[in-house]
């Protein structure tokens, strides 16, 4: 595989690793398991058979998912692309069945290193794709997903110490927010860049202290606006002007102080914005008709991704903004994060 010629791992990633099962079914198919068109959620015990049923019933492509790994690969596609030898890694746990080695093989054919915690109960987390016509249901099942122990870590340090960029999902906040300490922790001895994502607005309520244990080591931090504005809100800003918050934002307290804090709030077809040297800078995304969008799902972990591969290679925050801003533009057109050769 490419990352067997011994390339440099200069991004390294963990998160929730998921399998995307991506299939066209029918009508009759969605409302026997009830998911609503266009509508994400959780499998609960009537979804279960899904996972068994999709690939007998239908054709089915397989796809590594989750927004951290998204993030990487579409980080490595670029890398991979544009010969810059350098490659990417990841870290998370799934089961030791048939889709934690699917989404293994899956990984090593687009070049990223991994090392996977196995749990010896629990199946890797899937994502049923059900597509019909133009809409597309979401069903979820986290499992192993949600089961990852810094433990694991020691094993997997090397990928740690290879690595001078480390990106990691607010996501993980709920999972384990000591392994997310303990890298960032090396990373400001190192004088390494540590990013997170906000995510979701639910964490910056929920999940508080474990944000506040991990923000003083970031040293980029992106979200969407909802997630910038919900953030100012449960940490008490006092403003809810995205570039205002992002000001706030970067002066937070911070371990490294070699490396001042750059904070990226996207916006959908809004201009991204970016706090960076002491001032804000809006970026424009590039327009696309409402006709050519897909899906908006991925467009947020695109973008991350883009914007990384760029950030690696230590191009200006313009070229960065600029791969970020194409990634999302290619992502929103197609299902899912699908990348091409």
């Amino acid at each position: 595989q490419w990352y067997q010629r011994r390339v440099p791992i200069t991004a390294g990633g963990m998160g929730n690793p998921l399998l995307d099962m991506t299939a066209v079914v029918d009508e009759t198919y969605l409302k026997t398991y009830g998911p609503l068109p266009n509508n994400a959620i959780l499998a609960d015990a009537k979804h279960q058979p899904i996972y068994e049923t999709l690939s007998e019933e239908y054709k089915v492509s397989y796809s590594p998912g989750g927004a951290t790994q998204n993030s990487i690969r579409v980080a490595q596609w670029y890398l991979k692309n544009s010969n810059s030898n350098l490659a990417t890694s990841f870290v998370g746990c799934i089961g030791k069945q048939q889709f934690g080695e699917k989404l293994k093989s899956c990984m090593a054919a687009e070049g990223i290193k991994t090392d996977y915690q196995i749990h010896d109960s629990l199946p890797t987390g899937v994502c049923a794709v059900l597509i019909t016509g133009g809409n597309r249901s979401l069903v979820t099942r986290l499992d192993a997903a949600n089961e990852y122990k810094d433990d694991h870590l020691t094993g997997a340090w090397h990928l740690v110490t290879d690595a001078s960029f480390f990106y990691i999902a607010g996501y993980f906040l709920t999972v384990s927010s000591d392994s997310m300490v303990k890298i960032g922790t090396h990373a400001a001895a190192e004088n390494k860049c540590f990013s997170m994502n906000l995510s979701a607005p639910f964490l910056s309520q929920f999940f508080q202290e474990q944000m506040k244990a991990v923000l003083p080591y970031c040293d980029i931090i992106f979200g969407n606006e909802d997630e910038a504005r919900a953030f100012a809100n449960d940490f008490k800003l006092g403003t809810d002007n995205l570039e205002a918050i992002a000001q706030k934002v970067s002066a937070m307290p911070k371990e490294n102080k070699q490396r001042p804090r750059i904070v990226v709030f996207t916006q959908g077809p809004d201009p991204t914005i970016v706090f960076s040297d002491g001032k804000a800078t809006q970026y424009p995304v590039i327009p696309i008709s409402s006709e050519a969008i897909v899906d908006t799902n991925g467009a947020g972990d695109a973008f991350v991704g883009g914007f990384l591969s760029e950030f690696v290679q230590d191009k200006s925050i313009q070229d960065c903004v600029d791969k970020g801003a194409q990634a999302a533009h290619m992502i929103i057109q197609v299902s899912g994060c699908t990348l091409g050769k």
